[in-house]
């Protein structure tokens, strides 16, 4: 036993007595405990994040038997709200615009639609119309029915220019008979806010002669007849 004028000596360990890590060894004085400030975390949370104890060894370097603070999550804290990522499909878009857009647009095709089938009944219902009123007139004047043509068909403003017997004599002179067929290449209708027209030409052929003809005819309800040329062709 040591003197108090001695120096202090520490007893170094005897073999298979090694002191346990973190305590002192006999004779030695304990050993004062100062924790290391922690690292910064390895799993890129911020420094000031609570590290949670998995019940590893302590990695400040404290005992073993050393109480470590438990900072892990609460048992009742539960994943972030997902609010979408990268790699995930943006959520569905409504389609009422959509279907907006697409019935306007069949609608103005259905009504340029039913426009042009009922322009094109209009002009082919005319076209018939003053296609049948020319071959009428072409064959009364060819039965010699002058009189009957002259009254159904000429306006009266025509009448005005060309009298019954004038009408009647340049006829005559043609010398249609029996053997001549009316022939139209040609026939054009319009319309113009109400009024219709009605433009024919063609011919008469005979057997023995071609006559030239052209008519015009005018009207709103009923087409009569304004204009009239019947040429022989040599």
């Amino acid at each position: 036993m040591s003197s108090p004028e001695e120096p202090y000596r520490p007893v170094p360990p005897q073999p298979g007595h090694e002191p346990a890590a973190g305590h002192p060894a006999p004779g030695q004085p304990p050993v004062p405990y100062y924790a290391a400030p922690p690292g910064p975390p390895a799993n890129g949370a911020p420094s000031n994040y609570p590290q949670p104890n998995d019940g590893g060894p302590p990695a400040n370097g404290a005992p073993s038997n050393y109480p470590q603070p438990n900072y892990g999550p609460p048992a009742n804290y539960g994943p972030p709200p997902y609010y979408g990522g990268p790699g995930q499909p943006p959520p569905k878009k409504s389609r009422k615009a959509l279907w907006i857009v697409l019935g306007i647009v069949g609608g103005v095709l259905l009504l340029v639609t039913v426009g042009v089938v009922v322009l094109l009944n209009v002009v082919g219902g005319a076209t018939n119309h003053a296609r049948g009123i020319a071959d009428d007139f072409t064959k009364l004047i060819i039965a010699g029915n002058l009189n009957s043509a002259y009254d159904k068909y000429l306006d009266p403003a025509l009448m005005e220019k060309i009298s019954r017997e004038e009408f009647a004599t340049g006829v005559q002179s043609l010398e249609l008979d029996g053997s001549c067929k009316p022939n139209f290449s040609s026939l054009n209708v319009s319309s113009n806010n109400g009024a219709n027209a009605a433009d024919v030409a063609g011919s008469i052929d005979c057997d023995t002669k071609h006559v030239e003809l052209t008519y015009r005819f005018e009207g709103r309800d009923e087409l009569k007849m304004v204009n009239i040329r019947l040429r022989p062709q040599r």
